[in-house]
């Protein structure tokens, strides 16, 4: 077996990655984007765009989770069951040192409520922006996930395995 490192986490001697979810909320009348700026963090090289989303909780599944970071992060309601995934990022290795995580990334285009900062210590803005003009710096997992789905496709990318792939903030 491969050595991962000390930052992966393991089970049964194999390494385990880390669950995340996140929506992208698609205005489709006005063909807008939910955008949130977050703002640097201790682990992040600047701040950086990017959707509503965060990690898993231990046996949560993954589309109550992205519901439920949707509302945490912006005060907007979406039911699970309008959700549809769209794309999943496999990342080798997260900013925070704390190994690899998947991103599952869902698109919602029915909600409810008002959208708010909720999170004003973490985030520096939250607002819409237009589908063809979104904003950057963006963090490559979002810019991956919102390029695909905009694109209609592929629903899975991989960030972080050759020189090549993003790790830094991504401009549009």
């Amino acid at each position: 077996m491969a050595e991962t490192g000390p930052d992966h986490r393991h089970l049964n001697g194999h390494a385990v990655s880390r669950l995340s979810a996140a929506v992208i909320v698609h205005d489709t009348a006005a063909d807008r984007i939910l955008a949130l700026h977050y703002a640097q963090r201790p682990w992040s090289p600047s701040a950086a765009w990017t959707v509503p989303g965060g990690k898993v909780d231990p046996g949560e599944r993954v589309d109550l989770a992205a519901a439920r970071e949707l509302h945490e992060e912006t005060g907007l309601l979406v039911r699970p069951e309008d959700l549809r995934l769209v794309h999943t990022v496999q990342v080798e290795q997260g900013w925070d040192g704390n190994g690899g995580f998947v991103l599952f990334v869902f698109a919602a285009t029915a909600w409810s409520g008002t959208l708010l900062n909720v999170e004003p210590g973490k985030h520096i803005d939250v607002r819409w922006a237009p589908a063809q003009d979104l904003p950057g710096p963006m963090f490559p997992s979002a810019r991956l996930a919102l390029d695909a789905y905009l694109a209609g496709g592929p629903a899975f990318s991989a960030n972080g395995w050759s020189a090549s792939d993003r790790r830094e903030p991504v401009e549009p």
